[in-house]
């Protein structure tokens, strides 16, 4: 094949050589021309502005631009021969050891002080100094190659901007950009999907220009427009692929579960023990006729924690049973399934208990399906399910599992959407025979702009009003470390609040007491010197024993028991425990309302 004839889908050996197309398909999967140009640089590293060398991170694969600023030989103990220490530096104060073994006096006479050199390798950490053990390498001006290869050099790296491209260790970043190079000389440009009055009407640059600008910017500018008409064409494919799927989802048949006047419904309102805000109202009417259409629901609720969007959901739920359905709520988590199954119950009484004695008129069965139920229980919860007895199923990602198997799903809502994805959805849509509702529900507030680009295949409905008898939130920041007075103050007022007969959490970044996975114990001081995040079980102890001694505390994260964490919510929701010290799993719908107070420590780890 000829260079004239290569396009987007002409095979990278045929482009770059076959040992080094087999490199970045099996370590980048990278396979042909057009994944290579698409495989955009992380970061451009320029001659005035080097890589921060001590913001680099142990364990981490890293491209620095470093100047060598001394080098030492030193026979190796263990073995015979030399050990090579490059000392290079980047101009921030921070220096970074290259270690290089063998003897490599060449290597000695090519890394003099003074040469610029972009160096690849894994961080690693020797006696409180942070180095590189045989990092790739390649260095910037060199014209010992000769005459072609240092014009070479000076097109890719002697430019105002160097690209740093997501690599691999046996792909390093200078591999990379030549071949990206090789691609952009050699492959004709993508025809542009863009009609040229659309590109003027939005200011946007051609997508071969951007293309080429992106990998090779003449300039801050030009890097700018690049990146600037990439993004769009990335917003432009999410927003046609969401309103693809809401017209698929408009065309697509649904059975109509109409209000029914006398139902579970109305008997529901009538034993409400509050009244409903008149945002409630409006947005339960428009689910309402959402649901008496012949076309699926796809509604997003959105409001604040407190604002009512249970109750809202509930109320959907119930219309679906009073039309013969079957609705499901998945939850992200064991605790806040566990919570809804309690609170619905709570709210429902005797419309709950369809085949029990006391069971209303128009009652139906609510059941719960975790991971954790055991097997006489989830035997006997799936035989409600299946038969159609259980009018409201509540679960988490267990109702997703082959074997959850419904009579007839007419509605299906997902509590905090964003800890879902949605094939996680489809995969619970699918369960129905016919495309059932949907209701999904976040108390993140999204702006409407941000909701239309995320949620753009739902309609949008939000609770701006609290319930009546809600106190607004109010929110400081106390600097621990500057003024310990106002953490300790901090602690009194938390004290006072138990000691007015209410309760209040205490939230920890981390669960602690691991020696594995994701919670394994940091190091004493991260490389920016902060010491690590406060775990929930190093906290509790000492608040139990400090500033909160006298208090019911109790602990709760995602490591416990099932039964231990149902246990430990429920005493706090009785009152029977002052304070709950916990991880982020109380972030989503651990509803008490007679918790006041919410301490938040190491705010800063959570993106506060």
């Amino acid at each position: 094949m000829t260079a004239e004839a290569s396009t987007v889908d002409t095979p990278l050996k045929k482009l770059v050589g076959e040992k080094t197309a087999k490199a970045l398909a099996s370590h980048l999967d990278l396979h042909t021309a057009g994944d290579l140009i698409y495989h955009f640089p992380r970061r451009y590293d320029e001659r005035g502005e080097h890589t921060d060398i001590r913001a680099l991170d142990v364990g981490e694969q890293v491209t620095v631009l470093a100047q060598v600023q001394r080098t030492a030989v030193r026979p190796m103990r263990q073995r015979r021969g030399n050990l090579l220490e490059v000392t290079v530096g980047d101009g921030s104060g921070g220096t970074l050891t290259l270690t290089f073994f063998g003897n490599q006096a060449w290597r000695e006479r090519e890394l003099r002080p003074g040469r610029w050199g972009m160096f690849a390798g894994k961080v690693t950490e020797f006696r409180g100094k942070r180095q590189l053990n045989g990092p790739e390498y390649v260095l910037l001006g060199d014209q010992t190659d000769g005459e072609a290869a240092a014009s070479e050099q000076v097109e890719e790296f002697a430019g105002a901007l160097i690209p740093v491209y997501p690599a691999a260790a046996a792909v390093p970043t200078w591999v990379i950009a030549r071949c990206v190079r090789v691609v952009l000389d050699t492959v004709a440009s993508p025809e542009d999907p863009l009609p040229a009055p659309v590109r003027a009407s939005r200011n946007l640059i051609g997508l071969g220009t951007a293309l080429r600008e992106i990998h090779r910017p003449s300039s801050r500018e030009d890097l700018y427009r690049a990146r600037r008409r990439l993004k769009w064409d990335e917003a432009f494919a999410v927003q046609l692929t969401l309103v693809r799927r809401k017209h698929q989802a408009a065309a697509s048949p649904a059975r109509p579960r109409p209000g029914r006047t006398g139902g579970l419904l109305d008997a529901f309102d009538a034993r409400l023990p509050y009244e409903l805000t008149s945002g409630q109202r409006d947005v339960g009417t428009e689910i309402a006729a959402d649901l008496a259409t012949g076309h699926p629901m796809h509604r997003l609720l959105q409001g604040e924690v407190g604002s009512g969007k249970t109750v809202v959901a509930l109320r959907a739920m119930l219309q679906v049973v009073d039309a013969g359905g079957q609705a499901t709520l998945l939850a992200p988590t064991e605790v806040l399934a566990a919570q809804h199954h309690r609170g619905m119950l709570d709210l429902l009484g005797p419309l709950a208990q369809a085949g029990e004695l006391g069971a209303a008129e128009h009652a139906t069965r609510v059941e719960l399906v975790t991971g954790s139920l055991g097997a006489a229980a989830r035997r006997r919860a799936l035989a409600e399910v299946a038969s159609g007895a259980a009018g409201i199923v509540l679960g988490t990602h267990a109702l997703l599992y082959e074997g959850v198997d419904f009579a007839d799903l007419g509605l299906v809502v997902v509590d905090e959407q964003h800890r879902f994805g949605v094939e996680q959805r489809d995969a619970l849509r699918a369960k129905a025979e016919q495309p059932p509702h949907v209701l999904v529900m976040t108390a993140t507030p999204i702006p409407r702009t941000v909701a239309m680009t995320v949620y753009g295949d739902l309609e949008i409905s939000t609770l701006s009003q609290l319930p009546r008898g809600r106190s607004p939130i109010a929110s400081h920041v106390v600097p621990a470390a500057e003024k310990p007075a106002f953490l300790d103050r901090a602690w009194r007022r938390l004290c006072e609040e138990v000691a007015a007969g209410h309760q209040a959490y205490v939230v920890c970044p981390r669960i602690g007491d691991s020696t594995s996975g994701a919670d394994e114990e940091p190091p004493e001081l991260d490389d920016n010197g902060r010491r690590p995040p406060l775990a929930v079980t190093e906290v509790a102890p000492l608040l139990a024993e400090g500033p909160l001694h006298g208090l019911r505390l109790g602990v709760l994260h995602g490591r416990l028991p099932a039964d231990e964490k149902d246990a430990v919510m429920r005493s706090f929701a009785a009152g029977d425990l002052d304070v709950l010290v916990a991880t982020t799993v109380v972030e989503v719908g651990v509803d008490v309302p007679n918790a006041t107070m919410m301490v938040v420590l190491d705010a800063d780890r959570f993106g506060v």
